[in-house]
C-alpha cells in the first residue's frame, strides 16, 4: 500500500502532516469526497489542543465545516462525531452539547440532518456531582437532495426475533424479518477505546474502528474517497482501507500520523487488532466474581 504525504488525484491513502484546511485545499481542485467523517477536538485541553473560548472554537469549526462542504460530492455525506464542551469544575460545571452548538453551522450551509446517532458506551470517568456521561453523538448530514448514498444491507445487524412471523395482512404467517438482518437503528452500543481495548494506541481520544466502519459501508461505495480532517491515529484511514475505499486525513501531531502509518501497515498484513462492529458488548460469565455482590457490600 502506498501512503502519500500530499494528496493527488490518484492517491489511495494520504496522511498529511499539517493543518486540516491545507489538506482540504489540496483535495478541492482534483477530487470530491463521498464521505467526510471526523471526531474533532472537543476543546477540553487535551495534549493535542490548546483550550480556547467556546466562541473561538465554534469559529474554527465553522472554517473546517465550510471547507469540507466545498469538497463534498453531490451525493456525499458529512458525519461529525462529538461529545460535550465543559466549563467550570465541581458543582459549577456546565456541559455544552457540541452537536447542538454546531448544528446551526451545517444548516446555514444548506445541509439536511438525516440522523442524530447516539453512540453509547459503558466505561469512562465517574462523576460525583452529576450523572456520569456514557454517550456521544454523530450528526449525519447530506446535501438537500434525495439522491444521497445509503447502503443498508452491508451494515445490518442480527435479528432479535429471527423467527417472527406477520400476524395479519397478505404476509400473515410468513417470516416478517429480513434474512440479512435488521437496521441497526440510531443508537449504537460499542465500547469506547480505553486502556484494555484491543485497538488502543497512544492516542488519548481514539474512536473505535467499528464505529467508522459502519458509516463508511453505509454511506460510500468501493473506490470512493473518505476524508478525515482531524485523523489522529488514523482510525478512519484503517476503516476505509478495510472497506476498499480511498482515504485522506490530516493531523498536526506527527507522532499520531506515525501511529496511523503503523496501523495501516498492520491492516495490510492482516495482523491489526480489530473489534468487529457487530460484536456484542461483553457479558461476564454467570460464575464470574465481578458480577457477584461482594460480601463487604452486603453489610452496608
Amino acid at each position: 500500500m502506498k501512503i502519500s504525504e500530499v494528496f493527488t488525484s490518484d492517491s489511495y491513502v494520504t496522511l498529511f502532516h499539517g493543518d486540516r484546511l491545507a489538506l482540504l485545499d489540496q483535495i478541492r481542485p482534483v477530487s470530491t469526497a463521498e464521505l467526510v467523517i471526523t471526531s474533532p477536538p472537543y476543546n477540553m485541553g487535551k495534549e493535542y489542543e490548546q483550550r480556547i473560548s467556546l466562541e473561538e472554537y465554534v469559529h474554527a469549526q465553522n472554517e473546517t465545516i465550510e471547507a469540507c462542504e466545498r469538497i463534498l460530492s453531490p451525493t456525499g455525506s458529512i458525519c461529525w462525531q462529538v461529545g460535550h464542551y465543559i466549563e467550570g469544575s465541581g458543582k459549577e460545571k456546565e456541559a455544552f452539547p457540541l452537536d447542538l452548538v454546531l448544528y446551526p453551522i451545517f444548516k446555514s450551509l444548506g445541509f439536511k440532518l438525516r440522523n442524530r446517532i447516539i453512540w453509547h458506551f459503558g466505561h469512562g470517568l465517574h462523576e460525583k456531582v452529576r450523572f456520569t456521561g456514557r454517550h456521544e453523538t454523530i450528526l449525519w448530514f447530506t446535501r438537500d437532495t434525495a439522491d444521497y448514498t445509503f447502503n443498508l444491507d452491508p451494515i445490518r445487524v442480527p435479528q432479535k426475533y429471527p423467527g417472527k412471523k406477520a400476524y395479519r395482512g397478505e404476509q400473515k404467517g410468513k417470516l416478517s424479518g429480513n434474512p440479512l438482518g435488521k437496521n441497526p437503528s440510531d443508537v449504537w452500543e460499542m465500547p469506547n477505546v480505553k486502556a484494555n481495548h484491543r485497538e488502543k494506541t497512544g492516542h488519548p481520544c481514539q474512536f473505535p474502528i467499528g464505529l467508522v466502519q459502519r458509516l463508511i459501508l453505509a454511506l460510500t461505495n468501493p473506490g470512493d474517497l473518505v476524508v478525515d480532517p482531524y485523523c489522529g491515529a488514523g482510525t478512519t484511514m484503517v476503516a476505509a482501507f478495510l472497506a476498499k475505499r480511498r482515504s485522506a486525513g490530516a493531523d498536526t501531531e506527527e507522532r499520531y500520523l506515525e501511529m496511523a502509518h503503523e496501523r495501516l501497515q498492520k491492516a495490510e498484513l492482516g495482523i491489526l487488532p480489530i473489534r468487529s462492529m457487530n460484536q456484542p458488548v461483553y457479558e461476564p460469565k454467570s460464575n464470574s466474581s465481578t458480577i457477584k455482590i461482594p460480601e463487604e457490600w452486603r453489610k452496608i
